[in-house]
């Protein structure tokens, strides 16, 4: 299949009721839509959540008299804060479906950003950016929609697409949110007031519209209803079609007659069914129900190695990633401040690193996918482990290239991190590919 048709056609399985292709460019389908819009409710969220990564290193750690600790802290506080959403919101998700968490999160992440003008002192700064992190909790619902959407042969590619693009609102924000700043302190506003019109003016109709268009115009399964996930998938579009044994058949509704046949066959039919043990090869298959999500449920996939070891891998991952995206303008305003290397300079260069997730995370998602046909999920584990590997390596060389006593070079710094970069958001793409294949009966 071309890249063309891969992109335009949808291709169902019928025993699931997920996308076999990635047509984004289907925008009439429910897989094309559903997935634009899991991506774009993580994108904006960053306009939030990162707003005061690109405005700290001059306008808020001035007007707010801030210590490099005491930014340093709100930094931690957001993210710790994201970290406690995500614990809560994935027992929501599988309550009430993506689609409709996503909209909450962002409806609820709107207030805190509406009151970031009227913070005063770095208390209210580190309660206003505690509660904008709950936004960071968009990316639970982001990956279970485009998961609850597409087959295990194309899931890497979508949950990697989706995440590397939303997570590329992190580098858009630095551009967005500077170029707002820089554009109200030409039309003659002061400082204290630039910043903070900055937030009223981007992020919050931005998440409430984005809250409103997700309501409207997604859906939460294949099946339709959240509540009706467990049911067999029923073909129910003449529009779609289905590659089964590597045949596409058009989809038209059954005439009465036709149904009658069909169950009539069915009645000579009769089938033994064998349970086989869980092993690797039951992870590739996509199932048809699943089981629901009870406190035993729970625990034991918890508990289960195929849980927590991906954790880890992401936490590795994207948890440093967003350190990074966090921290990395404020750093190169740091080391380079003069007259002609200012806070827009450093946001700017700083924006580079979240705007390579558009291609560099999708990028270990296809990888992921790739290997998958030859290796099984065992490669998909060994590529995440050795992008990881990289990353680490990598992220050592800079931290000793920095501390080494001289002033760094800008433009060795820049490409040692843009390296970095690569291979961690290609493992945090691998990764993502992974996720799938692990408890997939839950």
């Amino acid at each position: 299949m071309n890249v063309w048709k891969t992109l335009t056609q949808v291709h169902v399985n019928p025993a699931n009721g997920k996308c076999t292709t990635l047509p984004l460019l289907h925008l009439k389908s429910q897989y094309a839509l559903n997935f634009h819009l899991s991506w774009l409710g993580f994108w904006v969220a960053f306009l939030s959540w990162f707003a005061f990564s690109p405005l700290t290193p001059e306008a808020v750690k001035t007007d707010l008299k801030l210590t490099t600790a005491q930014v340093g802290n709100s930094n931690i506080i957001s993210l710790c804060s994201t970290l406690l959403v995500r614990v809560i919101v994935g027992p929501l998700v599988d309550w009430y479906g993506p689609r409709r968490v996503m909209a909450g999160i962002l409806i609820i992440g709107a207030i805190p950003s509406g009151l970031a003008g009227t913070i005063s002192s770095a208390n209210g700064l580190y309660v206003v950016r505690f509660f904008i992190g709950i936004l960071g909790g968009t990316f639970v619902p982001c990956q279970a929609w485009t998961s609850a959407f597409f087959d295990t042969n194309v899931v890497g590619r979508a949950n990697a697409l989706a995440g590397g693009w939303g997570n590329s609102g992190g580098g858009f924000t630095f551009i967005i949110m500077l170029a707002v700043y820089d554009a109200l302190l030409r039309d003659g506003l002061a400082k204290h007031v630039a910043w903070r019109a900055s937030f009223a003016i981007v992020p919050v109709p931005i998440l409430l519209v984005t809250a409103a268009v997700t309501l409207l115009f997604g859906t939460d399964h294949p099946n339709g209803r959240w509540a009706d996930r467990h049911r067999p998938f029923s073909l129910r579009g003449a529009d779609e079609e289905v590659a089964q044994e590597g045949q596409e058949k058009e989809v038209s509704p059954r005439k009465p007659h036709d149904k009658a046949a069909a169950q009539e066959k069915a009645q000579e039919v009769s089938v033994d069914v064998a349970i086989a043990e869980p092993d690797e090869t039951t992870l590739s298959i996509g199932v048809t129900t699943n089981q629901g999500t009870t406190l035993d449920v729970a625990a034991q996939v918890l508990m289960a190695p195929a849980t927590w070891l991906p954790t880890l891998a992401y936490m590795t991952t994207f948890g440093f990633e967003l350190a990074i995206d966090a921290n990395l303008s404020n750093v190169l305003y740091g080391m380079y401040k003069s007259e002609s290397f200012g806070q827009t300079k450093a946001g700017y260069i700083a924006s580079i690193y979240g705007l390579m997730n558009t291609w560099s995370r999708p990028l270990g998602g296809y990888l992921g996918d790739l290997i998958y046909r030859r290796y099984g999920v065992t490669g998909k584990k060994y590529l995440t482990l050795a992008l990881g590997a990289l990353a680490g390596f990598m992220s050592l060389g800079l931290g000793l290239y920095i501390d080494r006593g001289e002033k760094p070079s800008l433009a060795v710094v820049i490409v040692m991190f843009v390296i970095m970069g690569v291979f961690m958001e290609a493992a945090n793409g691998a990764n993502f590919s992974l996720v799938p294949h692990c408890n997939p009966s839950t």
